[in-house]
């Protein structure tokens, strides 16, 4: 992971636990599923204006980091 700022957050006090993006109450899969749907990164953005683009690129870069590694074990 390239950066050591966390992005996401899990807490049982906040939406049960779900993971959310840092000091929102947004969940990340709700980013997932609007990128499933064909929307783009700007409307998400548009919807959810408490989540920076910044925090949302950094999402969508350990996503992609994660997969990658999981695809290509060490």
């Amino acid at each position: 992971m390239k950066s050591t700022v966390r992005v996401v957050h899990s807490d049982p006090e906040i939406l049960g636990g779900t993971t959310v993006f840092v000091g929102t109450r947004v969940p990340v899969k709700t980013l997932l599923d609007y990128l499933e749907a064909g929307d783009s990164l700007n409307e998400f953005l548009d919807h959810f204006p408490s989540v920076r683009r910044e925090q949302a690129i950094a999402v969508l870069e350990l996503a992609k980091e994660m997969l990658i590694a999981y695809a290509n074990p060490a």
